[in-house]
């Protein structure tokens, strides 16, 4: 059995990074905050993923959490790879500009976190990534988030 099955549910959000050149978003859902002040956050990400090589280019993302009206929009961007594809725009997603990060943020999201990469270390077939919140845009403070156990299958709070 998978750990994701085995742990669960979790909070789905979307991940911004950025070559210089071009952005992407991916879903994550390995997820943890680490401290309260000041704000650090950490999500766990597969090497072969293309957030991994644009987070080594440049260390910075944003992490936007996603409401639990957002599944599509979680698997698209799950799914598909954003050396390929235009994710923003095959999930309608609009950005905004950060402000003291490169990756943008996530309009449709009720919160966006913007971090600068501290600490990046290989932890079996993942690597553990460590930021420090610079910057958060809190845009709805009342939603319920998406949440994940493992593939195709999501929960919602009732």
């Amino acid at each position: 059995m998978r750990i994701s099955e085995e742990i669960f549910p979790r909070v789905c959000a979307l991940i911004c990074s950025t070559d210089g050149k071009k952005d992407n978003v991916m879903t994550a859902s390995f997820l943890m905050p680490i401290s309260f002040e000041p704000k650090y956050l950490a999500f766990s990400l597969g090497p072969k993923r293309y957030t991994f090589s644009n987070l080594k280019k440049v260390p910075e993302f944003t992490l936007n959490i996603l409401e639990d009206k957002m599944q599509e929009v979680a698997m698209l961007c799950g799914s598909l790879s954003g050396k390929d594809v235009d994710k923003f725009k095959e999930a309608r997603l609009h950005k905004e500009k950060s402000k003291k990060v490169k990756p943008p943020t996530i309009k449709e999201s009720p919160i966006s976190f913007e971090c600068k990469v501290v600490y990046m270390e290989k932890f079996g077939d993942h690597y553990l990534v460590v930021g420090k919140v610079v910057n958060e845009v809190i845009r709805k403070k009342e939603f319920s988030p998406l949440l994940h156990k493992t593939g195709k299958i999501f929960f919602k709070i009732k």
